[in-house]
């Protein structure tokens, strides 16, 4: 596996984004390893608020959301999937699958943080590796809160466009990754905003992560993650720990996703679930503060207002 690392200077000085970084190695699946980023902030003994990105975005997406969230005593991880943000970026399209990226992910954050009593806040493509390490190791997480995103199983019908887009995805010449971004909030971002989306990404060789996920989304039957997507429903339908929905009312890629969490998942029966109104698909840019507001509120009824530590 030929893998690429973004230079840290790419990183230096980016607006709002005081955090620093930390790195764990992973096994990369054939032999060799990953160095992959995240952001641990807050007490080291506070209750996890792991918050989990998308495509094409990196934890930089959650600068709005970690400080309030640490300030009402939590401990929040926000790791980079690989090929994206600080993590590193193997190089082919070929590289990457949803069970690569989830055997990436637990191995990051169970075998190397040890992270347990997780509570979950996931958007987009977060949360398809995100529920889907819920689905799978259950006991270690505490509850979720699940914003514009699903477990996809392709049996929906999808619209031609979104049929397209994978192909379309792997055939640009330049994937405008700060510009796709901002296109996906409902005000837009500054340019300084647009070059720290892009920062992960000196070229386009660096991009083979963030073209491949169009095509590893199950929008048909075929697809080679179903199977696993299928047996990840079969544990949600189970799980009854708390989960909250948060979607946003102007995404145009998820709407009406959380009726299906809501409805088949035993904890989310009874939850306080919100719109986000004014949000975007990422709607932590364009609505962070509000929910890192309703995060707080929920893990406070989760836990009975003891957010100091995990005893």
């Amino acid at each position: 596996m030929h893998v690429l690392r973004t230079p840290d200077e790419r990183f230096a000085n980016l607006p709002g984004f005081p955090f620093a970084p930390h790195y764990v190695d992973i096994p990369d699946g054939e032999g060799g390893t990953l160095r992959l980023h995240h952001l641990d902030e807050g007490p080291r003994d506070a209750r996890v608020v792991l918050l989990m990105h998308g495509n094409p975005s990196w934890s930089y997406l959650y600068r709005k959301m970690i400080p309030p969230i640490v300030a009402a005593g939590y401990r929040c991880v926000a790791p980079d999937l690989v090929g994206l943000g600080r993590s590193d970026k193997p190089s082919r399209l070929e590289d990457y699958t949803v069970a690569r990226h989830v055997e990436w992910m637990r191995a990051a954050l169970f075998d190397r943080l040890d992270l347990r009593d997780v509570n979950l806040v996931c958007q987009d493509w977060g949360g398809v590796i995100g529920l889907r390490l819920v689905a799978e190791h259950p006991g270690r997480f505490a509850s979720v809160v699940a914003a514009n995103t699903g477990v996809p199983t392709g049996q929906t019908p999808v619209s031609e466009d979104l049929r397209k887009w994978p192909e379309m995805a792997r055939q640009m010449k330049v994937f405008p990754v700060g510009q796709m971004v901002s296109m996906g909030c409902t005000g837009g971002l500054t340019e300084a905003e647009i070059a720290a989306y892009d920062a992960p990404f000196p070229d386009e060789s660096y991009k083979a992560a963030a073209k491949s996920f169009p095509a590893l989304i199950p929008i048909t039957p075929d697809n080679p993650a179903v199977p696993d997507m299928l047996r990840a429903w079969e544990s949600l339908d189970r799980f009854d720990k708390p989960l909250l929905c948060a979607f946003s009312d102007m995404d145009p890629f998820n709407k009406g996703g959380n009726k299906a969490l809501e409805k088949r998942v035993p904890g989310a029966q009874g939850q306080a679930h919100t719109t986000i109104t004014g949000g975007g698909h990422f709607l932590q840019e364009d609505r962070g503060t509000e929910l890192a507001d309703v995060v707080i509120a929920f893990l406070g009824r989760v836990h009975g207002g003891r957010t100091a530590s995990r005893a």
